[in-house]
């Protein structure tokens, strides 16, 4: 288990470099069509795109089952892989959400509802100061080459969208 360790140390720590522009600072040096990028010597990168339910308000129950689901898929993953989260905090464009996500009026008598459901919608997107999260679960794994890396991207790929969907919505 030692040994795994060292290796998996020594596959992270690369030669650094002081960079000279800021693109150099960025260590993407190849990007593929399927979304794999190559961040280092043989170190290869997929980022997965998910939004989930709120923690905060889940019952005991769906805590439990969030909790288990996340270490589930932490254990489906190469023990050299690393995984990251990142959570973008943006503001929700009010027109953009208004045109893409309200429901227009049709003058057939439903309009009442449609306007009470697009007033819930309102006050749900802007009861939160009009912050949307975007949330990004990122694998690295150093493979020999591109192929390997695609096998091994389409396998956590198959893995990581049920685990995904029961916290909400794999993209």
């Amino acid at each position: 288990m030692l040994r795994t360790l060292k290796n998996l140390f020594k596959q992270d720590r690369e030669k650094f470099v002081v960079p000279k522009s800021v693109q150099n600072v960025i260590p993407i040096k190849t990007i593929w069509e399927d979304g794999i990028f190559l961040v280092g010597r043989n170190k290869y990168a997929k980022t997965f795109k998910f939004e989930d339910i709120n923690y905060a308000v889940a019952s005991r129950e769906d805590k439990e089952a969030m909790f288990l689901e996340y270490s589930e898929l932490l254990n489906s993953l190469d023990s050299g892989a690393t995984t990251k989260i990142t959570i973008n905090n943006r503001r929700l464009n009010k027109a953009d959400f208004e045109q893409t996500i309200l429901i227009p009026m049709a003058d057939d008598g439903l309009d009442k509802y449609r306007k009470e459901y697009n007033k819930m919608l309102l006050d749900k997107a802007t009861g939160a100061n009009s912050i949307v999260q975007d949330k990004y679960v990122t694998v690295s794994v150093c493979k020999k080459n591109i192929e390997e890396a695609r096998n091994y991207f389409a396998r956590v790929g198959l893995t990581l969208s049920p685990t995904l969907t029961v916290w909400g919505r794999s993209v």
